[in-house]
């Protein structure tokens, strides 16, 4: 028979809580201090305004020794470590009750002691410990020395006396079986009857009315939510703003309805601020301006305070018009971290339509808002990235400056101090170099006894490969910053060392081709140099990585022929080593038909504004058949022979003899037809025969 107990110590419930924490607070600590950690991040763009922002950025996440940047997830981690430390203290204060009858022990000898000494031993013990013996004393009551002399007769009793011995070794327990009790992980006053008014409140509140709000808040969240991560109906906005031709301001515009949904409408104690900055980019911007607030206006002419404010706020980032008020700073910060989420949402959707146009022009976006240009800058404008020069300093720095080295050339010219910060963001500037970008082609066979059956049929390195093939585009990549030193001594090699290099590198792009992975693997050492470095990106409110997206199109059309892959880690270039690149692919189907197809390559930024590389590349699409082994032909089944040419009146055999091969002649009573001819002279000769026997 099972009794059930509550545990009015709480031990159980004491241990229950100290679990559920440990379960709970253990994987989000860990979480926390990796996220940390990761955000300390020495390797990168060294310049003094990417160190400082760096440290402003650190700053503001992390806070400070006496003033601490405190997140729900720390006052959380700090409560529950709390509270675990505190059950843990009361666990130790509580005593056990609960313990082992362990007759031996009461007695305090050993398991295998012969009966004989058990008597002798309980004999010293009754005379040291009889009641009448033992006098009582302030820690020693009547009563625990009565209770200690009736353990002491039990245990002797279990060990000496047969039936209460067995009753031991069966039940553990010398007066034989005990009832069965089942503790509950709950303290009895929660069951009182004084407090059952209160628990059923409590329960009634938890599963009533905060479980339900917060499922049905997750599950009305989530159907507001794409998939991308933004509300339902920016997406229907992007889908109707976005064109097929659409520039870079009707992008933009399409980018500043979502922030009627995305951005949290609120009063702001900085209109007069808002309404400054609005003339400041209207003088600077002109026409341009007046056509990005027409696109993002309802379809009712009016324009959305929030749309508005973020797009204000969006330019003068742009136009690097400094914002004076917390609050607002604030604001620009939270809708220029937005940005990347919503222009990735924007680029699916072009992306989906195969857009080229859109698509490039959504990309560039990015690095003008990670540098802080104005759209469509000019390529001496886009020499304000370097730090410490403005667009109005270009003309007096460099006045005749065609490249970024030369804007250095002059400013070390000059003796200007800012070319020491200038050197260090060329270092790690990421212009891409792309070694090699080439087709290898995966082809489909057609082989069947009767009819012609796709099959496929894996075939690496082909140059030219058939329709509606599979084919890789292989591309190799380098970092190659500007006026960094790539010219290396190249060693004389025979013809045969070249061959072997050649074949080497055929190798490894057919191993890397035949894995799963989209992007080749790096040594430890560079792959962690490439994952830590960050991007010179002084403005940009946050540690920015950079990443490049590669894009196969067809501009003659304007259409992506491939979906683009976004990478990151690109190596930088060590002229001293063989292989100083990383290869990516992007796999796809071809074209359905035959010919010679042209198209492009593209590589760009996120980062970097005018940083864009461009490739032709071309492959020829032909109609032929490789040559496979068919099993040997059993009993009562065609051989090889008699498939390879089929029936010049089937279907096969007519496409085969458009395309100029051979055919099989029909067989006529075991004899092959020999030409039209002879089939003609054979059926005239039936006809009289036959007309001959009916006369």
């Amino acid at each position: 028979m099972a009794t059930y107990e509550y545990d009015e110590a709480g031990v159980m419930a004491a241990y229950f809580l100290i679990t559920f924490l440990a379960l709970v607070l253990v994987p989000l600590t860990i979480s926390s201090l990796s996220k940390s950690s990761g955000k300390k991040v020495s390797d990168g763009c060294q310049c003094s305004p990417c160190v400082a922002q760096r440290k402003t950025i650190s700053k503001l996440e992390g806070g400070s020794i006496f003033n601490p940047n405190l997140t729900r997830r720390t006052y959380f981690l700090v409560g529950g470590w709390s509270l675990f430390a505190f059950v843990c203290y009361r666990v130790s204060l509580l005593k056990v009750e609960n313990k082992i009858y362990n007759p031996f022990e009461i007695l305090g000898i050993s398991s295998s002691t012969e009966e004989k000494d058990i008597k002798s031993h309980f004999k010293k013990l009754s005379k040291m410990y009889h009641p009448d013996k033992v006098k009582t004393t302030a820690n020693l009551t009547i009563e625990a020395i009565q209770d200690r002399f009736v353990q002491l007769t039990k245990a002797y009793k279990s060990l000496t006396d047969v039936r209460i011995k067995e009753n031991w070794i069966k039940y553990n327990h010398p007066d034989g079986p005990q009832s069965t009790t089942m503790g509950i992980a709950l303290p009895k006053w929660i069951i009182e009857g004084k407090n059952r008014i209160w628990v059923l409140a409590a329960y009634g509140l938890v599963f009533g009315g905060a479980l339900p709000a917060l499922v049905g808040r997750w599950w009305f969240g989530n159907r507001q939510k794409t998939k991308d991560g933004i509300n339902a109906q920016s997406a229907a906005a992007f889908f109707k703003s976005i064109k097929e031709e659409s520039t870079i301001e009707e992008c933009i515009g399409a980018l500043g309805k979502a922030y009627q949904w995305e951005l949290a409408a609120g009063k702001s104690k900085a209109g007069p601020e808002l309404a400054q900055l609005e003339k400041t980019i209207e003088e600077k911007q002109g026409a341009k301006w007046t056509e990005v607030r027409k696109l993002t206006q309802d379809h009712n002419g009016e324009l959305h305070e929030s749309r508005k404010t973020a797009l204000v706020l969006l330019y003068a980032h742009l136009l690097r018009l400094e914002v004076k008020d917390s609050g607002l700073k604030k604001k620009q910060t939270e809708v220029l971290l937005q940005t990347p989420l919503l222009l990735s949402a924007l680029l699916n959707v072009s992306v989906a339509r195969t857009w080229l146009l859109p698509t490039l022009a959504i990309m560039r976006l990015y690095s003008f808002f990670a540098q802080a240009l104005p759209l469509n800058a000019s390529e001496r404008l886009r020499f304000a990235q370097l730090p410490g020069i403005d667009s109005e300093d270009i003309s007096e720095v460099a006045p005749k400056a065609k490249d970024l080295t030369d804007v250095l050339r002059s400013l070390e010219a000059k003796d200007d101090p800012r070319a020491a910060d200038v050197k260090k963001a060329l270092e790690k500037w990421g212009r891409v170099d792309i070694v090699d970008a080439s087709f290898k082609g995966v082809s489909l066979v057609y082989l069947m006894q009767n009819s012609l059956i796709p099959t496929r049929s894996v075939v690496i390195g082909e140059r030219i490969v058939t329709p509606s093939s599979i084919i890789y585009l292989l591309v190799k990549l380098r970092i190659s910053p500007p006026g960094a030193g790539s010219e290396v001594k190249e060693e004389e090699l025979t013809v045969d060392e070249k061959k072997k290099a050649v074949q080497v590198e055929e190798e490894i792009d057919e191993k890397f081709l035949a894995s799963r992975l989209d992007a080749e693997e790096l040594p430890a050492s560079v792959q962690s140099q490439a994952s830590a470095a960050t991007a010179h990106a002084p403005f940009w409110p946050g540690t920015r990585k950079p990443s490049w997206w590669i894009v196969l199109a067809d501009d003659k059309s304007n259409r992506v022929v491939v979906p683009p892959i976004k990478i990151t880690d690109v190596p930088y270039s060590r002229p001293a080593e063989d292989r100083d690149y990383r290869a990516y692919k992007i796999q796809f189907q071809g074209p359905p038909n035959t010919g010679l197809f042209t198209w492009k390559v593209y590589v760009v930024s996120d980062t970097f504004v005018g940083e864009e590389v461009v490739r032709d590349i071309s492959v020829r699409l032909a109609s032929f058949l490789l040559k496979i082994e068919d099993p040997p032909a059993v009993d009562g089944q065609p051989s090889e022979d008699e498939i390879s040419e089929p029936d010049e009146d089937t279907i096969a055999g007519q496409m085969a003899a458009m395309r100029g091969g051979k055919t099989k002649k029909r067989e006529i009573g075991g004899a092959e037809e020999d030409s039209d001819e002879e089939s003609s002279t054979d059926d005239d000769k039936e006809v009289s025969d036959s007309d001959s026997d009916s006369d």
